[in-house]
């Protein structure tokens, strides 16, 4: 904890001597502070993006942010060459030129102090802030892969280095642009469910066969996400339940989280599936990691509202991520990852919702009120792939903003409250579900933001996206 709060503090004079010796941007304002809520950078031509990461999710970004209209993928980063190698073949390939290689364990650093926009972070875990508080420091916009911090301090670090150097800091969280939790989103900007009261989310995902797979053959490099398990408990991977519902509910837009309680079952299934496939005196079955198998957290917002949340990547279960949101005139349930959901509606105000719509009428319902998003572009999102097209369509807003000097979607006080529930739920589950408070990231500043509103794209780039093909590289798991 020590040394990484060091680095961090350390961090913070890095734009001062980069300045000092000609390497940070010009647009770099080091004396600037104040609220990134409804923060809009000047508005970007073309869009020069490094991506940092070239393993498991680094080749698919990469192909979709090519095949964006005013993209160019102009720096590839990564600790082997050979991923470098591949994805530069792939861009040479499909007509976009080869980008400039990055390669070893500090070569962000130089890509950071390259001529870039956006540093686009796709890498391990603890390396997602690291990176990212380089970026902004040298005059880059921030984009992270989830969860984009991993303790208070590291939350803290990017906001406050986001409000000093006026860059974006926004979280990958592609669940987001899901079509249940887009759909959901207008529902409640259009007040079918009333007055939001409760929301649920979760990642429920079987990963013990990905936590054990040899890096060599595809798995985690060196294991970093089962060395974590190992290391740590309650819920270190919140933000593809919780973000969605975030959003519908305003938090840090009207509202806030207040405090959080957890606990969490004991590890049983990670111990199971090792002695079964390794065998009972293999250094897997001997691991015993620490993080429990459920994970549960219950968030308090000081408007009165509650959240559940919940974990669980080790047991014998379908994929969930639940997304319900729950208020005085309805309810919505989205049950899977497809195209799979429930609505109950209050006939009139004051009266019960005692049954949920027939499919039929749940339809129509979802064909009315579908997020004007996903009707312009979600039949190329899906073409393109990427867990349904949700991927594509995270990038294409991203990039569809900065190019016109737009909000983006999701800002660093986003990031940092969700990404404070991994350590805020660790604590509290080890100390018998003890109540820990959540910092106010911005400060008093939800108090005056306005909501996320029903954010689209214009024709002209619909027009622009005719020519996108079907990428097989796109994770759909």
């Amino acid at each position: 904890m020590t040394d990484r709060r060091e680095f961090l503090k350390g961090t913070m004079w890095l734009g001062a001597m980069a300045a000092l010796s000609g390497k940070a941007s010009a647009a770099v304002k080091l004396a600037d502070s104040g609220t990134m809520s409804g923060f809009a950078a000047p508005a970007i031509k073309e869009v020069r993006i490094g991506v940092a990461g070239l393993g498991m999710r680094g080749p698919s970004a990469v192909h979709r942010l090519a095949s964006i209209p005013g993209v160019k993928v102009a720096a590839l980063c990564d600790l082997l060459p050979e991923r470098v190698e591949a994805q530069n073949a792939w861009l040479k390939a499909n007509g976009y030129g080869a980008a400039v290689p990055y390669v070893g364990a500090e070569a962000y650093k130089a890509m950071c102090e390259s001529d870039l926009d956006l540093i686009y972070i796709v890498t391990p875990w603890k390396l997602h802030t690291p990176i990212a508080l380089y970026a902004m420091e040298h005059g880059k916009h921030a984009a992270i892969e989830v969860p984009s911090a991993m303790y208070l301090d590291e939350c803290w670090a990017l906001v406050e280095t986001s409000e000093r150097t006026r860059r974006h800091c926004m979280q990958l969280e592609n669940c987001c642009y899901g079509e249940i939790e887009m759909l959901s989103l207008n529902l409640a900007r259009n007040g079918k469910f009333g007055e939001i009261v409760h929301a649920e989310g979760a990642y429920i995902h079987d990963l013990r066969e990905l936590n054990y797979l040899d890096p060599q053959k595809g798995g985690y490099q060196g294991y970093w996400r089962l060395k974590w398990n190992t290391e740590h408990y309650g819920n270190p991977y919140a933000t593809h339940g919780l973000v969605p519902v975030m959003q519908a509910m305003n938090v840090n837009r009207g509202d806030r989280f207040d405090y959080l309680t957890c606990v969490s079952s004991d590890q049983f299934g990670m111990d199971a599936y090792a002695k079964v496939k390794f065998g009972e005196g293999s250094w897997q079955a001997k691991l015993h990691p620490k993080c429990g198998d459920m994970s549960t957290t219950v968030i308090k917002t000081v408007n009165g509202k509650t959240i559940m949340v919940q974990h669980d990547v080790t047991s014998a279960r379908p994929y969930s991520r639940i997304n319900l949101v729950s208020g005085t005139q309805g309810i919505l349930k989205g049950i899977g990852r497809d195209y799979d959901f429930q609505i109950a509606l209050a006939e009139a105000p004051g009266e019960g919702a005692h049954a949920w719509l027939d499919k039929e009428a749940a339809n129509r319902l979802a064909d009315e009120y579908q997020h004007p998003l996903w009707k312009v572009a979600g039949e190329i999102a899906q073409k393109v792939g990427g867990h349904g097209g949700m991927d594509f369509l995270m990038d294409l807003r991203l990039c569809y903003c900065l190019q016109n000097g737009l909000p983006l979607d999701m800002d660093v006080y986003d990031l940092a409250a969700s990404c404070a529930v991994a350590e805020l739920s660790e604590r509290s589950a080890l100390h018998r579900g003890d109540s820990q408070d959540v910092p106010d990231f911005t400060r008093g500043g939800w108090k005056t933001a306005k909501p996320l509103g029903i954010e689209t794209i214009d024709q002209a780039m619909i027009d622009r996206l005719t020519n996108v093909k079907k990428d097989e590289s796109q994770l759909n798991v």
